[in-house]
């Protein structure tokens, strides 16, 4: 069986940033199970899978515009530090904070000082040339369930654990 829209696949990965350091991992840990096809993975990626089958192992170079995306200057913003009110901000502490057109966006704390906060809204791995190493575990069809839900239920597609609230 093949990767296509809807199946459902279970792959670990490692992924490395152009100078080979890597950044994350799941070998030796529970492998991500995904829903092909439903932006869950970053777009070079999804492609990279597509009409792959369980048992293949493979490297992708996946560009930023295709992986996290460009970076933009204007995400990176200096905000009064009052907008934090006591709490104790530090540099790479995250935040969920709302846009302008009212969309979350997530930040992270790049400066501090006494009375500002310089926060980043770009993805931390914007902007950078990644390399993935794939192994595929499993592919199967995704249930009826997982099809309306519009994602996977863990790798025997039987998640006990899953509340949708």
């Amino acid at each position: 069986m093949t990767i296509q829209q809807n199946k459902v696949v279970a792959l670990h990965y490692s992924v490395s940033d152009a100078h080979g350091n890597e950044l994350d991992s799941s070998f030796g840990a529970e492998p991500l199970v995904i829903m092909h096809g439903n932006g869950q993975l970053i777009p070079g990626l999804d492609r990279a899978l597509t009409g792959r089958s369980a048992g293949e192992r493979f490297v992708v170079e996946v560009k930023a515009a295709e992986a996290y995306g460009e970076r933009y200057d204007e995400l990176v913003q200096v905000v009064p530090r009052a907008m934090f009110g006591d709490m104790e901000v530090q540099v790479g502490m995250r935040f969920r904070a709302s846009g302008d057109n009212g969309h979350e966006q997530s930040v992270i704390v790049l400066d501090v000082s006494d009375s500002e906060v310089v926060v980043d809204g770009n993805h931390p791995l914007s902007g950078m040339d990644l390399t993935f190493d794939i192994e595929i575990q499993v592919v199967r069809d995704a249930s009826e369930e997982e099809l309306a839900h519009g994602h996977a239920h863990g790798i025997d597609g039987h998640s006990g654990h899953h509340h949708h609230g």
